[in-house]
């Protein structure tokens, strides 16, 4: 049986005993079509320009600004086609003075020509072209290096290979690049209460959610999730479950970190000679909640309710995970929001509620998703932000400036 009495600490305290003992784990290089959703181990530097040479940046007609001086529809300039560039194709010596050439999209710029004129401000008859507009040197022209130049650092070490990093690294030859590995998450959940979809179930069980709202969350934040079944209530089930375990970077357990007589996970965790770093925290949902180390192994013992597991896991787990693949940003954004309805609660606990948010007059305002128990797992469905009420707030009225906390659709960074 776990001990009584372990301390209540503040939840940004406990996000922090966490990140101390987390950091990106050892890299590997993967090849680029692999890389979508991974965090980039090192600082990216180009090698070149890009676009590497001067190019039209529209279909027209290549020349000298200064031949088009006074043009305009009632006063057109004709100039002959000395000659034409194809996007792929190498300059071909120097425009003659005095003309124009036929240009496509992505052409190199040829000699003697500082401005592209778009085909829809011409009109071409017999090898000429008439011009109805002035031109100013560098119209249209996409100059070399004025995406990216040279030495230039262009993606930074925890950056996510998004699909525009993707094309980033690509433009720069790039066919592989180092992204630290994937962290392994055991996942177990305790009770002879809970039974997995799908297999018998007896008529006071419940079915296992939360085994598997943690493999999505777990998934989404880049990490392989594993797992490993329901540790019955006993001793021997969650010692032989955990000796699978330990071999994974991350264990998360559900249930089992309370004060019941059944509750065996921390014990077992102590035998495993586990360093203990915290237990209890001052929040609701999700106040038991065990953080230790075994080895270079993380555990996180997350509260057996739905909800309290999904709150739990926001707070903790997810920063963690986002530090093993190597994120830069570890966070979910938080916002301040108009709340649309009265919000009671005691004092001496952070409170997480789930809410809804949208967007009204360029503003956010914000309202519950209804009733606020544990075991409401819709609630979570339904949400799309957390409501954060201080630990010595005694409730907010309709009307205050409350702080949301934004998840479920933000892009993680």
């Amino acid at each position: 049986m776990r001990k009584n009495g372990a301390p209540l600490i503040m939840p940004s305290e406990a996000a922090d005993l966490i990140l101390d003992r987390t950091a990106p784990l050892p890299s590997e290089t993967i090849a680029l079509l692999e890389a979508p959703g991974r965090f980039l181990a090192e600082d990216i530097v180009s090698a070149t320009d890009i676009p590497p040479f001067d190019n039209s940046a529209m279909d027209g007609y290549a020349l000298q600004s200064s031949l088009l001086h006074g043009a305009a529809p009632s006063s057109p300039i004709t100039l002959p086609i000395s000659g034409e560039a194809k996007a792929g194709d190498g300059p071909d010596g120097e425009v003659p003075a005095g003309t124009a050439w036929r240009i496509m999209t992505g052409a190199p710029m040829p000699r003697g020509c500082d401005t592209v004129v778009p085909v829809e401000d011409t009109m071409e008859s017999g090898g000429n072209v008439s011009f109805i507009t002035e031109a100013k040197p560098g119209d249209h022209i996409r100059r070399a290096g004025e995406d990216i130049s040279r030495g230039m650092t262009v993606l930074r070490r925890g950056d996510r290979v998004t699909p525009a990093v993707l094309g980033l690294l690509a433009s720069l030859n790039m066919t592989e690049v180092r992204v630290p590995r994937k962290p392994v998450v055991a996942v177990i959940s305790t009770g002879d209460e809970i039974a997995d979809p799908g297999a018998p179930a007896r008529p006071w069980q419940i079915r296992n959610s939360n085994a598997f709202s943690l493999y999505g969350e777990i998934f989404r934040c880049g990490a392989v999730p594993r797992y490993l079944g329901i540790a019955r209530d006993t001793m021997e089930e969650t010692r032989r479950l955990f000796a699978e375990a330990i071999q994974c970077d991350v264990i998360i357990t559900t249930g089992g970190v309370s004060m019941g007589s059944y509750d065996f996970v921390p014990d077992v965790l102590r035998e495993m000679g586990s360093s203990i770093v915290f237990e209890t925290i001052r929040m609701k949902p999700g106040k038991p909640c065990v953080f230790a180390t075994i080895g270079k192994t993380l555990f996180f013992g997350l509260p057996g309710n739905p909800v309290s597991t999904m709150v739990s896991f926001i707070q903790f787990v997810r920063p963690a995970l986002l530090s093993l693949v190597g994120a830069s940003r570890l966070r979910l954004p938080e916002v301040k929001a108009v709340l649309q309805e009265p919000i009671t609660k005691k004092k001496g606990r952070v409170h997480y509620i789930r809410g809804r948010f949208t967007v009204e007059e360029g503003s956010f305002a914000v309202s519950t998703t209804g009733s606020q128990g544990s075991g409401i797992l819709r609630s979570m469905h339904e949400a799309n932000c957390l409501i954060i009420l201080p630990v010595e707030s005694p409730g907010a009225e309709a009307g205050d400036i409350v702080t949301i906390q934004l998840f479920g659709h933000e892009e993680i960074r």
